[in-house]
């Protein structure tokens, strides 16, 4: 007999506390992954310029590919997530089983295109011929291992859903591990083992994600953490995976359009030359360090009005974004305070020597520094769409802050006014206050309560049907 692990209960008691509960494991496993994707870059650096060009190139091919995956996952988390508050684990391991068909499936899909689509792929982004052999090997080696990327995903959203955020970020510290050992053993070899180049950067990956999947299974057919894979299960059911499909399909869109806005965002920066770009590169990556709390709290956010939703508390679920909202927006603004103070210090940290480079820098990051809070409270109202299952809101909000406020804005400052390079910076905390605005407009109108993704029980639609048959 299998005994379900006592997962806590999201649907009463503090919301502070639930919000820390699931926010402070999601936060550490990002920043685990952020540290893992560091390791990468560090070993591929010891093989030269070329080398770290191959790994770049390959880059947005894969991100895209990992955007796509990682939004049809997030189906799996809402219906999970809601079915848990439901009390139906009958349904959570349904809905859990169908999820990792439908991956696996996808995963096979992209695997086999992008594995032949490769060279022609790398030869479209422009590699030259001493990079080109490198690149298409890194990416062909990737695809091969594209199943136990998404196998990982499923696990990931599928606990999340449930409530267990911190097994998963055990994994991922294991994962982190590893790749310390596993990435010089196959980019440099070592005995037995032979030496891949920049293709054992990406053996690493799949030599880690591999075992990081296969450790997600075991646990989900063990049925000790809140969800159970039973053979029986595993039979297509075509219904439900359509339905998962198109629920987790926008946002697939959502995360790639982000990806392909940041890339055309690097065009327009491109223009202005080396010095801009170097400070656009640094001032970025220090934001997507601090876009982590913010992912955390949207996550937990997601998870916590998907389980209310399902419990038929639609009135908590709406307490849970305000005062998750309030935290995203407190947290957000100390960091803005505490960049605006250091910004230069926090430039300098990657680019110690040009004084240029640290000053332009540190000028955007004070910019935008001042809308941080916004990020929050724009992500985590995102998470409570989602969570609530309107995936094609969340969609709509993204594309508008990034395609109708953000690039405009910023081609507009930059190239039509007088501000320049300054026009760029500005452009990032206008959108970012524009776009909060617009969604805690769209979430105060209260649409995303009405949406049902989930049946409801049996005995409220009989008693639907009796109040309408007696003329009430």
């Amino acid at each position: 007999m299998h005994i379900r692990k006592e997962l806590p209960d999201f649907t009463k008691g503090p919301i502070i506390k639930s919000l820390l509960t699931l926010s402070i494991p999601i936060v550490f496993a990002n920043l685990l992954q952020t540290a893992y994707q560091l390791t990468d870059t560090f070993w591929v650096g010891r093989l030269g310029a070329e080398a770290v060009a191959a790994v770049s190139l390959s880059f947005p091919v894969m991100f895209l590919l990992i955007s796509l995956g990682g939004g049809l996952a997030i189906a799996g988390t809402i219906m999970v997530a809601q079915y848990k508050g439901k009390g139906d684990l009958t349904q959570v391991d349904h809905v859990s089983a169908q999820t990792l068909i439908m991956m696996v499936s996808v995963s096979v899909v992209f695997s086999i295109i992008g594995y032949f689509l490769s060279a022609p792929l790398m030869q479209l982004m422009g590699a030259d011929a001493e990079v080109f052999p490198k690149a298409v090997s890194y990416l062909q080696i990737s695809f091969m291992g594209m199943i136990f990327l998404f196998g990982y995903f499923v696990f990931q959203s599928l606990m999340r859903g449930v409530g267990d955020v911190k097994t998963p970020m055990y994994i991922v510290l294991c994962t982190v591990l590893l790749n310390l050992i596993f990435d010089p053993l196959f980019i440099f070899g070592w005995g037995p083992i032979p030496s891949f180049g920049v293709g054992g950067a990406a053996v690493a990956t799949i030599g880690t994600q591999g075992i990081a999947a296969l450790i997600g299974l075991f646990i989900l057919f063990s049925g000790k953490y809140g969800i159970r894979l039973k053979k029986s299960n595993l039979k297509f059911d075509f219904k439900l995976i359509k339905k998962m499909f198109f629920l987790g399909f926008p946002s697939s869109i959502e995360q790639s359009t982000r990806a392909l806005g940041l890339t055309i965002m690097t065009f327009l920066v491109a223009s202005f030359g080396t010095l801009v770009i170097a400070s656009y590169g640094i001032g970025t990556k220090i934001l997507s360090f601090i876009i982590i709390p913010a992912m955390g709290i949207s996550m937990s956010t997601s998870t916590l009005v998907g389980q209310n939703i399902g419990a038929d508390k639609v009135d908590r679920a709406e307490k849970i974004t305000n005062k998750a909202l309030f935290l995203a927006f407190l947290i957000l603004t100390l960091a803005g305070i505490f960049l605006f103070i250091f910004a230069e210090p926090a430039i300098a940290a990657f680019i110690p020597n040009d004084p240029d480079v640290i000053k332009t820098g540190a000028l955007f990051i004070r910019i935008m520094s001042l809308s941080f809070g916004f990020i929050g409270a724009q992500q985590t109202i995102n998470g409570t769409f989602v969570g609530s299952g309107n995936t094609k809101t969340s969609m709509t909000l993204s594309i508008v802050s990034l395609w109708i406020f953000r690039f405009p804005l910023a081609y507009i400052l930059s190239k039509h006014t007088s501000l320049g390079i300054n026009g760029l910076w500005i452009s990032f905390p206008v959108s970012n206050v524009l776009a909060t605005i617009t969604a805690y407009i769209w979430f105060k109108k209260g649409d995303w309560k009405k949406k049902k993704i989930i049946p409801e029980p049996l005995e409220k639609e009989v008693h639907k049907e009796t109040i309408i048959e007696e003329g009430f």
